[in-house]
């Protein structure tokens, strides 16, 4: 089975290359059947975010999906949410996610106890790997994407995968307008 490419990224088997991966992020793709599929490019880490990215290695904006982490309360009980959307798009977090966490307000998760509690670093965070009690909405429009560009858990490196397998990961609750 080929791997994924895109751009001038030059693509590995992810489970082949641990030392490129969080912790978590590698320990969910070696139980996860797709994981064949996915393949981890390393890149500069000073080019992890998005923008810098697209443009360092000529990838177009529309393939990367960015992860980012919400969360709210309800009768004292805390939820969170991670949630998977095209970067070109931003995450209905005022609407679609409060609505579907089923919090009166929703806001983004602190930076440094996102970073804590998932063991990734802050600008790597992906939906592979997350902790078991969060939920994952992935929009739809993400698994129509040939090749996926995600966090790999670490700055030095991304996740290059189908985007319909992002729609198979466990806990991944597929909502259609979660980017907008």
């Amino acid at each position: 089975m080929s791997l994924p490419v895109l751009g001038t990224l030059d693509s590995l088997p992810a489970l082949d290359r641990p030392d490129l991966l969080a912790e978590p992020v590698a320990a969910a793709l070696a139980g996860w059947a797709p994981a064949e599929r996915v393949a981890v490019v390393e890149i500069d880490p000073d080019l992890a975010d998005t923008a810098a990215l697209t443009e360092a290695y000529d990838l177009p904006l529309r393939a990367s999906a960015n992860c980012v982490v919400v969360s709210g309360r309800r009768d004292g009980e805390e939820r969170v949410a991670a949630c998977v959307v095209r970067a070109d798009t931003r995450a209905d977090v005022n609407n679609l996610v409060k609505r579907t966490l089923d919090v009166r307000k929703a806001s983004f998760l602190p930076m440094e106890r996102a970073v804590d509690e998932t063991g990734m670093e802050y600008g790597g965070i992906t939906p592979v790997g997350l902790p078991e009690r969060w939920r994952l909405f992935v929009d739809a429009s993400v698994l129509d994407l040939d090749v996926a560009v995600v966090g790999s858990g670490v700055r030095r490196s991304k996740l290059l995968l189908p985007g319909r397998d992002l729609g198979d990961l466990p806990r991944a609750e597929v909502l259609t307008g979660l980017g907008i």
